[in-house]
């Protein structure tokens, strides 16, 4: 009885690996025709017998399922999500085996994958398919996950979507793994064309430089993205009325980065969309003092002060961001609001006042203080015209200022200007 129950056994045994062998080769056969669907099908009834194959069994089968998961790129999403942790799987067994038959393939198919979904996201993210595009790049950073730089594009066109709680995921995993997106870029110009190129890196550059195909190279560091994703995975929080989790992810990189003038802004704008103005000025007026030569800290400073009330604060915010920046449009702009928003009250006290000789003489004086006023706001308007040509918004003002002066020969230019501009803008 004991060598009957032997004998038993070596046949049950033989008889199951003739069934992994046989479900292996109903795979192979189906990927050779092409045939995916009886591929996939053939994958299901082997995975079965998973757990009696050898290790030399189960490297191959993984291969096998990848494949026939993927499609040639027509898997569905869940498919080569399958299709990738199985490669994971054939990689990671193969290595512990110490025996890496099937990996250079597997490796293979992992590069024509990258390369797939990478120009398929790109794509996508050209044609403004943030969703699809998100998707894309995560699945290229999963087959390749020293490349973090595409779980930060997949993380940037879920928020852009907006797809807050996607994106959140991808903030967070790029928050947790210490990623900041600064490197060091290799730049030379081209001989021929005479434009500057980024090369991949530093040896190809300098093999280039070398051969006289490129000249003056120079290396640049890109700035860290530490304090775009911190922002952007508070305002999630935010938008989602979470706003402790919100200023708890600002302090933590505040403490961590204090003397990074970019979490310090962020930080500013989640008060800001939170509502407190306050605390916004309050962190504003902190970054200017860090960095007292920035023009955009100083024009934020002159937007909030102007939205309080306190048009004198404002102007004097707006001088100091073009003492600095004397091009800058918008604070010309604003100056000239600023500075025009005096002029409603003059028109209602005139509107009030009655026919007496008394109002009449009122009335001039008040008439004055408004041309007064024109002549303040009509430089900034004119220098914000010249700076910004299709500034419509300028020119209309001036215009007005004009007919309300009666200057009717600049009036008249201004009126040509701005059909101009809308013509242009028209695209006639």
């Amino acid at each position: 009885m004991k060598k009957l129950l032997t004998l038993v056994l070596v046949v049950a045994i033989t008889s199951l690996s003739f069934a992994q062998k046989n479900e292996i080769k109903a795979i192979e056969k189906a990927l050779k025709n092409s045939n995916f669907a009886d591929a996939k099908s053939a994958t299901t009834e082997a995975e079965a017998l998973i757990g009696s194959m050898d290790d030399k069994s189960k490297a191959k089968f993984y291969l096998l399922k990848a494949k026939a998961l993927y499609a040639n790129g027509n898997g569905t999403d869940a498919n080569v999500d399958e299709a990738i942790t199985s490669l994971d799987n054939l990689k990671a067994l193969e290595s512990k085996m110490g025996k890496l038959k099937y990996t250079q393939e597997a490796n293979e198919m992992t590069t024509g994958m990258v390369n797939t979904f990478l120009t398929k996201a790109n794509d996508a993210f050209t044609n403004k398919n943030y969703k699809v595009a998100a998707k894309g790049f995560e699945k290229v950073y999963r087959m390749s996950p020293k490349d973090t730089l595409y779980l930060y594009y997949a993380a940037s066109s879920a928020v852009t979507e907006p797809d807050y709680n996607t994106a959140l995921d991808y903030y967070l995993q790029l928050k947790n793994m210490g990623y900041s997106g600064a490197q060091m870029n290799y730049y030379a110009t081209n001989v021929e064309t005479g434009e500057e190129e980024n090369f991949a890196n530093k040896s190809s550059r300098d093999f280039s430089v070398k051969a006289k195909l490129h000249k003056d190279p120079r290396n640049e560091k890109s700035e860290s993205k530490t304090a775009e994703i911190v922002k952007n995975i508070a305002l999630i929080y935010v938008s989602q009325g979470d706003n402790e989790k919100a200023l708890g992810a600002m302090a933590d990189a505040r403490a961590e980065n204090p003397d990074d003038i970019g979490l310090l802004l962020s930080e500013a704008n989640v008060y800001l969309k939170m509502g407190n103005k306050e605390k916004f000025r309050s962190l504003m007026e902190e970054a200017t003092e860090k960095d007292p030569t920035n023009a955009e800290l100083q024009y934020n400073l002159g937007v909030l002060a102007a939205e309080g009330g306190n048009s004198e604060a404002a102007i004097k915010y707006y001088e100091k961001a073009l003492a600095i920046n004397p091009n800058y449009v918008d604070a010309y702009n604003n100056l000239a609001v600023v500075i025009l928003n005096g002029e409603a009250e003059i028109v209602e006290q005139m509107n009030n006042l009655g026919t007496s000789s008394a109002d009449n003489k009122k009335y001039d004086e008040l008439k004055e203080k408004r041309t007064q006023v024109y002549q303040q706001a009509i430089p900034y308007l004119e220098k914000a015209l010249e700076l910004k040509s299709t500034n419509v918004d300028a020119a209309r003002t001036l215009m007005n200022i004009y007919s309300a002066l009666g200057e009717t020969d600049k009036f008249k230019a201004m009126r040509a200007k701005i059909e101009e501009i809308e013509t242009s803008a028209n695209g006639n």
